[in-house]
């Protein structure tokens, strides 16, 4: 129903006529509060386009920070004059010899054991030899028959001789006397010589120890059969070992070998003595290159004062390479891990500012964990460490917060 209709009945009755609501005047009060809103409404507009904004400026400039390279470096070292090579090698006895018997019987006893420490000339065992006995019996027999008939010959001769002086013997008998005491001599040498030989095989029934050092292995028993070699395969008594002076064998590499020098010190470590050293001298070289795995053969000899040391350790070589004098002050040490292989040769990466630059280097020497660069870098430079494949000269870097390891 139309509010804005006129009522007859109500015209009839003399009342106003009824006014229209979309005729009435705004309200001061619903016009400021639209003005509010609308206020409002633009503030929050602008609030979050500004955050936006901001937003988008930091998105921009976080993206161009992290398009910067964040790298370690590291500063050269500066080449020693000497540099050290360790090697591997075995340590062994300066004297080592099996001992065997001399003479063959049984062995009587024994009195020393593995791990004893014998000084020379001493005991160490006795042999029972009892046809040894009787053959030296017999001979010194055979030499006094031998003797007797000696005499008697020698005085068959003299007696000849006299008689040859008055004619009542001929000279041919003389002669035949004078030879059969001859040959009677010779016979008396003979056993006289093998009585000499017995009583040599009969004082090896005592088995001495030939060196002063320590039984390394005991392989006999009281009762065993010893075979001396005469009629089988003999069999090693003891095994003993000089172990107060050590030589140790070592295989140094041809590009090397001029830390071979004898009379130069060594430097021997080894793991079961951390941290703790032992002085060595080169005594001597093979002089020669083997042509099978290009190295020297080196001995080093080794004082072992109270045997500390165990033959058969395996044990560090430390060996000192003298530099040239014109690299001296030139060559510089660096990581591994910083080394890149390219395509034009070998690179290191330099921080130059605020951007990275490859720089070429020549190495020298290669100790594994370092190497030595002998042109291209200098020790004030600042080398980056594990650079990456895509780095390139030109490409922005920034140096990590505790970034220098020049100090490892």
């Amino acid at each position: 129903m139309n509010t804005a209709e006129t009522n007859p009945t109500e015209l009839q009755q003399g009342a106003p006529p009824a006014v229209s609501l979309s005729t009435r005047p705004p309200s001061p009060w619903l016009a400021f509060g639209l003005s509010a809103a609308a206020a409002a409404l633009g503030v929050v507009l602008y609030a979050g386009i500004h955050q936006r904004a901001q937003a988008e400026s930091r998105l921009g400039t976080v993206t161009e920070r992290a398009a910067v390279a964040t790298v370690s470096v590291v500063q050269p070292k500066s080449g020693a004059s000497a540099q050290e090579i360790v090697l591997p090698g075995t340590t062994q006895p300066f004297n080592d010899a099996p001992i065997f018997a001399r003479t063959n019987g049984y062995l009587k006893r024994w009195c020393v054991d593995i791990g004893s420490h014998v000084e020379q000339g001493q005991l160490l065992a006795e042999i029972d030899t009892p046809e040894l006995d009787q053959q030296l019996d017999q001979a010194r027999a055979d030499l006094k028959t031998a003797t007797a008939n000696e005499q008697l010959a020698a005085i068959t001769a003299t007696r000849w001789q006299n008689l040859l002086k008055t004619n009542s013997v001929s000279t041919q008998e003389t002669d035949q006397a004078v030879s059969d005491l001859s040959a009677k001599q010779a016979i008396v040498d003979s056993m006289a010589a093998n009585v000499r030989r017995l009583e040599q095989l009969q004082s090896f029934e005592k088995v001495y120890a030939p060196f002063s050092g320590v039984i390394t292995a005991r392989n006999t028993d009281i009762g065993d059969l010893i075979n001396a070699g005469s009629s089988g395969t003999p069999r090693e008594l003891f095994h003993m070992a000089a172990v107060s002076k050590l030589r140790v064998y070592v295989a140094v590499p041809e590009v090397d070998s001029r830390a071979a020098q004898n009379g130069a010190r060594a430097i021997l470590t080894l793991d079961e003595f951390p941290g703790e050293t032992f002085q060595g001298t080169i005594v001597r070289n093979s002089d020669s290159i083997d042509l099978a795995s290009r190295t020297l053969n080196v001995e080093v000899d080794v004082d072992n004062p109270g045997d500390r040391v165990k033959t058969g350790a395996y044990a560090f070589v430390h060996l000192k390479i003298p530099v040239p004098a014109k690299t001296v002050g030139q060559s510089v040490v660096i990581p591994a891990n910083t080394l890149l292989f390219r395509s034009e040769g070998l690179r290191v990466g330099v921080v130059r500012g605020d951007h990275a630059e490859l720089v070429p280097i020549t190495i020298g020497r290669d100790y594994g964990s370092t190497v030595e660069v002998v042109a291209g870098l200098k020790p004030a430079d600042r080398v980056i460490v594990n650079p990456s494949d895509s780095i390139t000269t030109g490409t922005p870097v920034r140096v990590s917060v505790g970034g220098m390891e020049g100090s490892k």
